[in-house]
């Protein structure tokens, strides 16, 4: 059965690891997440997008 994405039901944590930033979205219905590395240079709502395109690439995947 396909897991349904919802967009607006995803968490988005940011958290800085040295000289990176660790972005996590996790889908708040499932609990399914995904994690990138990025620059904290970078604007925080480019590495939002690219975390919950990976959420999504992600709950695809699982879901067949």
């Amino acid at each position: 059965m396909p897991t349904r994405f919802n967009p607006s039901g995803v968490i988005v944590e940011f958290f800085t690891i040295g000289r990176h930033l660790r972005v996590t979205a996790i889908d708040e219905y499932t609990g399914i997440e995904a994690t990138i590395v990025g620059d904290p240079s970078m604007p925080q709502e480019y590495l939002k997008r690219q975390a919950v395109k990976k959420l999504q690439y992600v709950m695809d995947k699982k879901g067949g």
